[in-house]
């Protein structure tokens, strides 16, 4: 196989009418799908002047564009980057410095948060994805394709499954996100995953709501989808009555929802009349999924797959199958059909099964390197491995159980927090003398953060002034949501801060 674009272009050929992508604005089938591929290919390579190896970044909602543009970069051997739309202009900013992009695609809705940072990345092209607005400094990629000449070859010779295709960017521990780099190997091998958990075929119609800036939203089911030549119904964002009156309306028979999204669809009185019959069964993953949760949806006759794994796993690393998914409410499921795993103490040697140990993934979906970090990427590999700082242990029945985490991540409503970013931020305020965040359980999102923080002596600061310092600097679902003050933080006699005292106090 040259390159994952040759999904497309295989399916065009067997299939050219066949539905590829139905989003609110627009339909593609195979052929214009692919089509649409080969112009972004030609606009990125002859008017943009995209080469192999260079960064495409990318900021906006859902939509066929984000595909398109992801399968072109895989087709000239660059590296698609989308990122998070929930972000603030700081962060952009540093993952643009980061990443290095050659061009940066933007859609009209997040201009305005972005355009700021266009004099500070002078070697970097800023383009709106399609605009009315004339702006020299803003070329228009609408435009660009109008134009693009279609006698020009819109390939690189030699571009293959080795070659990296995403740089995915997931929060650090350092208070700084990582660029997780996936190649399109990796993309293809957890195709493969998918298509065996979920026994998808090109019959299927798969439903995607979260965010494809993650790989929980664009590897677990919808690229998936298009190597097997299935239709996908494309949401620019979760909004759950429209979820669910598009499993009414529109009968997909697959999708995946986190356990925040899932308790928004079943907190809705829809849910108990709406038509699910389409409907196979729901995936469900990215933090613990209750087994209380998996009841309620199971008395309406569907499962839920549960799936385990990262964004350095592309994420499928361990999952159930819909048969496993009826009975096993409290296990995560078997190593991926092209995943190894194993249990390691603190020795990294192998625990004795029903033990508790760290989670080691190792395959060919597992990420290439943390880009421009080899220090993160040698911490994080070994051999192959890739430890993913989760506990957990195997079942009697051979069942991963997923137990706790190892590193301090809060995961809430499906993202991805770690503390070290928000605690950076409340160090850098006036009167903090020390700062800690944890999570708490939360009945909606799974966690949220609370920010615990010691005050100089003569500080005025307040409750409100510290939360309203974290507007426009980081994401809001990333501020806390409680600020508790403390004389000291409870500290061991290395003086690290003892976080779970600070857990089991909020």
């Amino acid at each position: 196989m040259p390159n994952i674009s040759s999904w497309i272009d295989a399916h065009a050929r067997f299939n050219p009418e066949k539905l590829a992508i139905v989003d609110p604005q627009q339909s593609y089938s195979y052929a214009q799908l692919a089509a649409g591929i080969a112009t972004n290919a030609r606009v990125l390579k002859h008017q943009l002047r995209v080469g192999r190896g260079d960064r495409v970044a990318y900021l906006g909602l859902n939509g066929i564009e984000f595909i398109s543009l992801l399968f072109a970069c895989a087709r000239l051997g660059a590296i698609f980057v989308p990122l998070n739309w929930r972000l603030e202009t700081p962060e952009y900013d540093y993952m643009l410095a980061d990443a290095s992009p050659k061009v940066f695609i933007v859609t009209d809705d997040f201009k305005s948060q972005v355009e700021t940072l266009n004099a500070a990345h002078p070697d970097c092209r800023f383009v709106l994805q399609d605009s009315s607005d004339v702006d020299q400094n803003w070329p228009c990629l609408h435009t660009l394709q109008q134009a693009a000449d279609a006698s020009e070859d819109s390939h690189n010779a030699h571009v293959d499954l080795h070659a990296p295709v995403l740089i995915v960017y997931t929060s650090g521990t350092t208070g700084h996100p990582k660029g997780a780099v996936l190649t399109q190997q990796a993309l293809f091998y957890n195709a493969l995953n998918s298509q065996h958990m979920h026994n998808m075929s090109c019959s299927d119609t798969i439903l995607t709501v979260l965010p494809m800036f993650h790989v929980g939203g664009l590897n677990i089911q919808t690229l998936p989808a298009l190597y097997v030549g299935a239709t996908v119904i494309l949401h620019a964002r979760f909004q759950p009555q429209h979820t669910l009156a598009t499993i009414h309306t529109q009968k997909p028979s697959l999708t995946v929802l986190v356990p925040a999204t899932l308790n928004a669809i079943l907190a809705l009185p829809q849910w108990h009349t709406t038509d699910l019959s389409s409907l196979r069964s729901i995936t469900s993953g990215s933090s613990i999924v209750p087994p209380s949760l998996i009841e309620v949806v199971a008395k309406r006759g569907l499962p839920v797959q549960q799936v385990y794994g990262l964004t350095e796993t592309s994420p499928i690393a361990v999952y159930q199958t819909a048969e496993q998914a009826t009975t096993k409410f409290n296990s995560t499921g078997l190593p991926a059909l092209h995943c190894q795993m194993k249990l390691v103490g603190e020795d990294n040697i192998k625990v004795a099964d029903g033990q508790v140990g760290r989670i080691l993934i190792k395959g060919p979906n597992v990420l290439f390197e943390y880009w421009g970090n080899p220090q993160a990427t040698a911490e994080a590999l070994n051999n192959g491995w890739f430890d993913t700082g989760d506990l957990g242990h195997l079942g009697p029945d051979g069942h991963l159980v997923v137990d706790d985490r190892v590193k301090d991540m809060i995961i809430s409503g499906g993202e991805n927090i770690y503390p070290a970013e928000l605690e950076a931020h409340l160090h850098g305020l006036d009167g903090v003398l020390e700062a800690a965040v944890v999570g708490r359980q939360d009945s909606r999102w799974g966690e949220t953060p609370v920010a615990i923080v010691v005050l100089e002596q003569s500080s005025l600061l307040d409750k409100d002034t510290i939360l309203k310092s974290f507007a426009g600097q980081l994401a809001r679902f990333k501020h806390p949501s409680e600020v508790i003050f403390l004389p000291t933080l409870p500290r061991n006699v290395m003086g690290k801060v003892q976080k779970f005292l600070l857990r089991e106090m909020v």
